[in-house]
């Protein structure tokens, strides 16, 4: 008797996670999602079924309103075990569960969406923090370009700022990528082809100063790192002569800001950030930005907008007779 019940038991539980395993690839497949995003997804739902697990739900169809609305509440508050989290971290985690349980109602997995009407928190308005132009040139020359991690370190933060490109599309790139462009802009200007989330294709131009800092790495830096790997096709190398990964990109950016003396908070995406900030700056249209940032909507894009009036904000403040 025990024994069917437990059969049961765990008969349900992986039900469960047949859902998520069925959710997770639709996502990957159908809908093309990023690996990082894909892991996102996948980090949240499994804190859902901890959460479903240390309550005793074990049937999907028992999922109700009030247990998605308790999982909101239990991240946001936290546990003896388990900090409260942000409330960014809750919205995402919030939206996963959504998504996953309207997935699991639409292809009748389910028999009605229990997350219909939970909603997530409020993060705020957040604006992106960008350098100013003074910083980033001193960060783009804080390498040392006379040894191969300096030169691809500024090969690195060169394309960076120079396309606005995540850090994961820099560093999915190969050689061949830009050799082509390398040989076409000798013909006059020439684009990078990146694929962003969801493995959208873009082109973004590629400037002079990229175009020289990556042709210094090619020539006198990466040969020495690839000479102690395998033949990795990938652009940028690590000291063993490999891809080198998003955690070691990240570093060399941090260790570049300390050699620039910035005393500021830096990651890829200010990097990103600063591109965009700086290109409605210099007068660029919003959606000309939207297309070479690969924003789905330009509303995403319109956030940038809102740092450049805050800038405006600043210097009338500071220079106009009528201001104070």
């Amino acid at each position: 008797m025990t024994g069917t019940a437990r059969g049961e038991d765990t008969g349900r539980n992986n039900r469960i996670g047949d859902l998520v395993a069925a959710f997770l690839a639709h996502l990957g497949v159908e809908r093309g999602l990023s690996d990082n995003t894909l892991s996102n997804y996948r980090r949240d739902l499994d804190r859902y079924r901890d959460y479903l697990r240390g309550r005793g739900i074990t049937d999907p169809d028992a999922i109700t309103e009030a247990v998605v609305g308790g999982f909101a509440t239990h991240l946001s508050t936290g546990d003896p075990d388990h900090p409260p989290l942000a409330a960014s971290s809750v919205a995402r985690a919030v939206v996963a569960v959504r998504s996953f349980h309207r997935f699991a109602a639409r292809e009748g997995l389910i028999p009605a969406d229990p997350a219909a009407d939970i909603h997530p928190p409020s993060t705020g308005r957040h604006l992106p923090k960008a350098l100013t132009v003074e910083q980033v040139e001193a960060l783009l020359v804080a390498p040392d370009r006379d040894t191969p991690v300096g030169l691809r370190d500024a090969a690195l933060l060169e394309l960076l700022y120079g396309t606005g490109a995540r850090i994961s599309e820099i560093v999915r790139l190969d050689v061949d990528d830009l050799t082509r462009v390398l040989r076409a802009l000798a013909d006059g200007p020439a684009a990078l082809r990146l694929f962003g989330k969801g493995a959208k294709e873009r082109l973004v131009p590629l400037g002079s100063y990229a175009a020289r800092a990556v042709e210094a790495w090619l020539v006198r830096g990466r040969p020495a790192m690839a000479s102690r790997g395998s033949g990795d096709p990938a652009l940028l190398l690590n000291t063993r002569g490999a891809r080198l990964s998003r955690q070691s990109a990240w570093e060399a950016i941090r260790r570049a800001a300390g050699a620039a003396g910035l005393e500021v908070e830096i990651s890829p995406h200010t990097l990103r950030h600063s591109y965009a900030t700086h290109l409605l700056d210099g007068g660029a249209d919003v959606r000309v930005v939207q297309e070479l940032l690969g924003h789905a909507s330009v509303t995403t894009t319109q956030i940038y907008t809102l740092v450049t009036v805050d800038h405006l904000r600043e210097v009338y403040a500071e220079a106009h007779p009528r201001a104070r």
